[in-house]
């Protein structure tokens, strides 16, 4: 929870806490209870049983790596914003198909990043992006100047050092940097 306030406080209210370890549903749930301001969701969500568990955790939006049939028709069932992992145009389709029009891109930096992106905007109107993985402060602001990207995904304002040593102060400036970087490129 002090992680979860020192992003809010520097200006981030939308968290994604990955769901990779056994303490990830108890953080999710423990945000909501005592940061009911936050929009706290539940990431890395490989089954449909991570949905669920998510689920009953309170998340209020859920984020997969990729797009499987068994995990979109339970994260779709939950009636909660979904966003699927994608990574070729082909997945931009399909996950079309099932009515979603807001998606991951992942791993962003590795698949070709802002180029991607602009080369899919004209390709598929309608369709934003989440770009996620190997992006750090100044990636994210070229990313957020594409009109296919509304928001981007990243923990370069979490660094390990700073949540090992409870260094709250210095996670808030940072989330304040990026939360700067949106304000910026919304204008």
């Amino acid at each position: 929870v002090p992680l979860a306030r020192a992003l809010f406080e520097g200006g981030l209210p939308v968290i994604e806490v990955t769901m990779r370890t056994a303490a990830a549903a108890a953080a999710v749930a423990a945000i909501r209870r005592e940061l009911a301001q936050v929009v706290v969701g539940a990431g890395t969500l490989l089954r449909a049983a991570d949905v669920a568990t998510a689920v009953q955790a309170g998340a209020g939006f859920l984020v997969s790596p990729g797009l499987t049939p068994e995990l979109a028709a339970a994260a779709l069932a939950a009636e909660l914003p979904y966003l699927p992992g994608v990574a070729t145009p082909s997945e931009v389709m399909a996950a079309r198909a099932l009515g979603i029009c807001v998606m991951k891109f992942f791993p962003a930096e590795a698949l070709g990043g802002a180029a991607w992106l602009r080369a899919l905007a004209p390709v598929f109107p309608g369709v934003a992006f989440c770009p996620t993985g190997g992006i750090d402060e100044t990636r994210a602001a070229e990313y957020l100047t594409l009109a296919n990207v509304p928001m981007v995904g990243g923990s370069w304002m979490v660094p390990r050092d700073a949540v090992a040593a409870g260094d709250w102060r210095r996670i808030r400036r940072l989330a304040e940097r990026a939360a700067a970087i949106g304000r910026r490129e919304a204008a």
